[in-house]
């Protein structure tokens, strides 16, 4: 295989920023995507795929930018079948390091005739014209059959020969409608490395999605079956049902090393900080019981389960919640605490934040700490993720003032609108309906509430409240998120994050063949 020397090790290509993106209500800013891809990069990935650059003039930047900053991973641009596509994302990630071109085409016959509208002779040529160019800018392109699971094998081996002769290094099989089993996935692997001559030329790649709840199964096939790359996401985010969860993948190949010997060079460590950023960006929360990273993965109530835990961990323990990044101390900070016991806390979490960034963010805690009587991991992860990924909003609350009760609820609200602060009062059916009904004075827009959800970030009354609220403009969706210990100043926080959101997603095209 040309680009890995170790056979038995598994790349792992992250497409949180491009394909997870994707999922309604999932879009992110600039310094959201550089941050996450830090993040990323920090776990050991090895190829980052950054964006789609056609898409518009901001996933360009965004693929521009994180190719400046990752020195390690590989960044990746994705681009249809055409010259200009190609050619824009060659300009994307022209800064990097390291550099790959993702280009893909329509190979199944549904997608050819009513999607491309083009004869399978047609698409062929477009393999070899598009691969082929790619190689002008890069040695690192990679090529995918949209919808492969369902492309007749003959038409998808020819593809593949002639893809890997025109340059292609890396050959990735998608399960775009997540329509395969994983007996079926494995052999269509197979079959390519039994019939295409020249595929030890390239690394097999899968990308499965998960309509079936079967993308990491089948993507665990494919490797089986002679796969080096696997293509997922931070909590499994994505469009439709989501994809093949790249924490799932990484622990599986980590902890059953007696049926699959392969391995990832992920720093599984980092696991449970990538998942808490991705889902504070998103405002995507994971579930309780999602595998590995869900607040109840590592928690065991039933008795007999206790029982066993406390005489043996591995009698219900497969894994270390350590192996992932979680910590056994959950406690750990007070009113009292100092700014040196703070940093340290900081980088126990995987943060490496500047001397301002600490200066701020230990100046919330202490405010935190005077209304909160402990203190939890969790707390800290909320208050900084909220502070570090809302710095460059162009919307802004300022203040808030509720009165509620058995008197008509009304609020005061001031919010800082692209460096110029505006304040409203305004009442409502209820004090989050006046607060929002104020935001919508000031901030005037046709988005209309979808969503509104609290949880609490940890037990007890003064818990910090994480509001998730979900808006629709125009078909566009957008979640935000917001945290505070008041929850109507927590709600204020997620509304206005959504709106910022919502400008990301206003320039944001649509090119035709758009999944992959």
């Amino acid at each position: 295989m040309s680009n890995n020397s170790d056979p038995n090790r598994v790349v792992i290509f992250d497409t949180t920023l491009r394909d997870g993106e994707q999922s309604p209500g999932a879009s992110m800013n600039l310094e959201e995507k550089l941050h996450i891809a830090q993040v990323l990069e920090e776990m050991g990935v090895d190829v980052i795929e950054a964006g789609f650059p056609i898409s518009s003039h901001g996933d360009f930047e965004a693929v521009h930018e994180i190719a400046k900053v990752v020195t390690e991973s590989t960044v990746c641009g994705l681009s249809r079948a055409t010259r200009g596509d190609i050619e824009l994302t060659a300009r994307a990630i022209e800064p990097a390091k390291r550099r790959r071109i993702h280009t893909f085409i329509s190979t199944s016959p549904l997608h050819m005739k009513y999607k491309l509208q083009m004869e399978p002779d047609a698409v062929y040529e477009k393999v070899v014209e598009s691969v082929g160019f790619a190689r002008r800018f890069t040695d690192d392109v990679e090529w995918s059959c949209e919808d492969g699971s369902r492309t007749e094998h003959d038409f998808l081996c020819r593809c593949v020969e002639a893809a890997i002769n025109a340059g292609a290094t890396t050959i990735n099989i998608p399960d775009t409608v997540g329509y395969a089993v994983p007996d079926e996935f494995a052999a269509i692997i197979t079959m390519l490395r039994e019939r295409v001559p020249n595929i030890d030329k390239a690394v097999i790649s899968a990308h499965c999605h998960n309509d079936l709840g079967l993308a990491v199964a089948n993507s665990l096939a494919a490797v089986q079956a002679g796969a080096r790359q696997v293509e997922c996401t931070i909590n499994g985010l994505g469009e439709r049902a989501g994809n093949a969860s790249m924490e799932e993948i990484v622990m599986a190949l980590k902890t059953r090393q007696d049926r699959m010997p392969c391995h990832s060079t992920i720093r599984t460590e980092h696991i449970m900080r990538a998942s808490r950023l991705v889902s504070a960006v998103t405002g995507f929360v994971v579930q309780p019981n999602k595998a590995i990273v869900g607040a109840n993965a590592f928690a065991h109530e039933a008795g007999i389960h206790q029982d066993g835990m406390l005489k043996h961990a591995g009698t219900y323990e497969i894994m270390t919640p350590e192996s992932v990044g979680l910590s056994r101390s959950k406690l750990v900070l007070g009113k009292h605490s100092g700014r040196h016991a703070f940093r340290e806390k900081l980088k126990e979490l995987g943060y490496e934040l500047g001397d301002n960034a600490v200066g701020d963010a230990f100046r919330r805690f202490k405010d935190l700490a005077d209304v909160k009587k402990e203190v939890f991991d969790e707390d800290i992860v909320a208050l900084v993720d909220d502070e570090v990924l809302r710095a460059n909003d162009r919307v802004k609350l300022v203040s808030l003032s509720i009165s509620c009760g058995t008197a008509k609820p009304e609020a005061v609200l001031e919010l800082d609108i692209d460096g110029k602060v505006s304040a409203c009062e305004g009442s409502g059916d209820g004090p989050v309906d006046a607060a929002f009904k104020c935001i919508k004075q000031l901030f005037p827009t046709e988005a209309k509430l979808q969503l509104y959800q609290v949880h609490a970030v940890t037990g007890g009354t003064d818990a910090q409240a994480e509001v998730t609220v979900r808006l629709e403009e125009n078909d566009r969706t957008v979640n935000g998120q917001g945290a505070d210990t008041d929850t109507m100043v927590a709600s204020v926080k997620a509304y206005v994050n959504a709106l910022n959101k919502l400008l990301v997603k206003r320039e944001k095209t649509a090119p035709s063949a758009l999944s992959a």
